[in-house]
């Protein structure tokens, strides 16, 4: 909620964005303006905020590049953001601080070869919302430094009410790293960096009523100023030490606006808001055809390689919470390498390596997140790629709110590539059985969070080379790791990327239509085609690579993105009777696919129920009832027909419960 001060300060000084410019001119009647808009809970017709502030940081906010409301995430990104020639001051918080496990690593990633200065300043005022810090608890600014040095930090303690000192700490900290790295080049030290970090220790609401104590978080005062007159003479009484008056208010502006002589952006204009990015060069695709087998991680792996050697230029970020080679990631690995600071295995480790390798997921998430100049890709477990989900819901955010008041978008964008996934984990008991992730990020703006079930390794490719042409998305890309046939050929898989969808196989006179979201999810689908058509039974099989291109729309820029009503009929033919076989719960995409959803009586939603163990692929298939045999089963429902037709005996007992549930591999 600091973001009250920043503006404040960017309005004194005449760094502001265009709408803040003119709604709040440096004149008493635009500063009470800006008093009289903030938390004024102000809307328009459209839906938006009337005015342009908000409690945190946005889109308007003259520099700012994240909001700051998933606490600790800055902490995590700002090492990863500048690059090299570029300089960055962090300001962190103390309460922020015990948020998020991972920002005492940050010397260990720093690399002076492809990182610019940072230079980081936590605000230590002691307090979160209802009580002390856990660092005030712990022994305060004192521990704190310990702490710092046992992580490679070099802590400088400054008086955080004092402007001067945090000037001096800006500009010694950066002559500090600048000779450690210098040293480093001429082979005088190595890494890690002894990162410099400065402390700035004041008191919660320094200056009012209250200060320091738990009421200073929110209301240190019982009753409003506005309404009360006790509170008001409190209020003021409180303020009255921090008066400026406006002859020192107005040198103290000239003097710092002097960009003009000393060649300093605006912040406005800081190159981490202004990126200039250069565009991807696209490789050359090598599809396979139909009848061939492989991983789609493998093309997914192949793909990103090739990326990265067609574009030296761009600086290189994964993020890795794990596993990178169970994840079938081993070009990537072998190319970009852990970065860590003792080589240990030649092949897969180097200090400028450029995969963030640590067993937290939003800390290596938020490494890629930051490279908003590079080229990224994260590559996790399904299951546990959820921790990423508050850094990743910040990102899309803040980038759409962007793109809502007219900005654009410069940095690539991002897949967050979920592999040894629900289907595939069934040797890790239920716990790495889940599809949550995807199923909260389909709950996002479609524009800006796309989620993706390639349903083989050309339509992987594909949807991965469409993603990096685009600019400024965040998608969840559930991609399976074990060798699966290729269903589509390149015409194929470039037109299901382009459309969300594809229809694979349909009849003349179809008489079910069965919708696969998923590469297992297919497999099992086509099994179950085959039978069906062998009993006379017409099928169409379509696969949903997208499925929220088929969403009803929730705003107007959703409507842009989402297809027209001819568009969906075009892509996905009717049929009445449709049975939806899912990768993550049916729940959730009985409601995304509501518009091909034919009622109650003629649709079936089926896929994952929350059953699982310590089981292979068809164990998992089983358990959650859809193996192919209970794809027939459900048809012969839809259809009213027996599916005692159409199964063998044993075959019918096992997807009943009742027989050799091996009759049905």
């Amino acid at each position: 909620h600091c973001v009250a001060a920043i503006d404040a300060v960017n309005i004194l000084l005449g760094n502001t964005e265009p709408e803040q410019a003119a709604r709040y001119p440096l004149s008493d009647a635009g500063l009470s303006q800006l008093a009289q808009d903030f938390y004024s809970y102000q809307i328009g017709a459209d839906g938006h905020p009337a005015v342009p502030l908000g409690s945190h940081v946005n889109p308007y906010t003259a520099g700012g590049i994240i909001e700051g409301g998933y606490l600790g995430f800055a902490e995590l990104q700002y090492v990863h953001m500048p690059l090299p020639k570029q300089e960055l001051v962090a300001f962190l918080s103390d309460g922020a601080f015990e948020e998020q496990r991972g920002s005492d690593w940050v010397p260990r990633f720093w690399r002076g070869e492809d990182t610019g200065l940072v230079m980081p300043i936590m605000i230590a005022n002691g307090r979160r919302i209802d009580q002390r810090t856990t660092m005030s608890q712990s022994g305060g600014v004192y521990w704190f430094k310990e702490h710092l040095k046992l992580n490679g930090f070099e802590p400088i303690e400054i008086n955080g009410r004092d402007p001067a000192a945090f000037a001096w700490a800006i500009i010694n900290m950066a002559q500090n790293l600048q000779q450690q790295h210098q040293d480093i080049l001429q082979d005088k030290a190595s890494y890690p960096v002894f990162l410099p970090y400065a402390i700035a220790e004041t008191v919660k609401g320094f200056g009012f009523v209250n200060a320091g104590t738990n009421a200073a978080h929110n209301l240190p005062i019982a009753q409003s100023p506005a309404l009360h007159e006790a509170a008001r003479a409190l209020f003021n009484q409180g303020c009255a030490p921090l008066y400026v008056p406006s002859n020192d208010l107005d040198w103290a502006i000239t003097t710092l606006k002097n960009h003009h002589v000393s060649g300093r952006e605006h912040e406005k204009d800081h190159c981490l808001r202004q990126l200039v990015v250069k565009d991807l060069l696209a490789p050359p695709i090598n599809y396979l055809t139909l009848g061939e087998k492989q991983a789609p991680m493998v093309a997914i792996d192949s793909y990103f390689t090739d990326l990265v050697v067609a574009n030296p230029e761009l600086r290189v970020r994964v993020a890795n919470p794990d596993e990178m080679r169970s994840n079938r990631m081993n070009l990537t690995l072998d190319r970009i390498k852990h970065r860590v600071l003792d080589v240990e295995l030649d092949e897969a480790e180097a200090v400028q390596g450029g995969v963030i390798t640590a067993l937290n997921e939003e800390a290596v998430v938020s490494a890629v997140l930051a490279n908003k100049q590079g080229l990224n890709i994260a590559v996790s477990y399904e299951a546990f790629a959820v921790k990423m989900l508050g850094a990743m819901r910040q990102e899309a955010i803040f980038a759409r709110h962007l793109r809502e008041i007219g900005r654009d978008l410069h940095w690539h964008s991002v897949p967050i590539v979920v592999s040894s996934h629900t289907w595939e984990n069934g040797k890790n008991e239920q716990s790495h059985q889940d599809p949550t992730l995807s199923e909260a990020w389909i709950g996002e703006m479609s524009d800006v969070a796309p989620v993706y079930f390639p349903c083989d390794a050309n339509t992987a490719v594909a949807q991965l080379a469409a993603l990096y042409q685009q600019k400024g998305r965040i998608a969840t890309v559930v991609a399976a790791k074990s060798v699966l046939p290729v269903w589509c050929d390149a015409t194929q898989a470039q037109l299901a990327a382009q459309q969300g969808a594809i229809t694979l196989r349909h009849d003349h006179q179809a008489d079910v239509q069965l919708l696969a979201i998923g590469a297992y999810q297919l497999q099992e689908i086509e099994r179950a085609a085959k039978r069906l058509r062998a009993k006379g039974v017409g099928v169409s099989v379509v696969a949903i690579v997208e499925p929220a291109r088929f969403r009803i729309a929730r705003d107007a820029r959703e409507a842009a993105y989402v297809w027209n009503d001819e568009a969906v009929n075009n892509i996905v033919p009717e049929v009445q009777k449709r049975l939806f076989v899912c990768h993550g719960r049916p729940e959730v995409m009985t409601g995304v696919l509501r518009r091909l959803d034919t009622g109650y009586q003629h649709s079936r939603f089926v896929g994952y129920h929350n059953r699982g163990g310590t089981l292979d692929v068809f164990g998992m298939l089983y358990a959650n009832k859809i193996t192919w045999a209970h794809i027939v089963m459900y048809v012969a429902e839809l259809l009213a027909q027996d599916a005692q037709l159409w199964l063998s005996a044993e075959e019918y007992a096992a997807v009943q419960g009742k027989g050799n549930v091996q009759n049905l591999r």
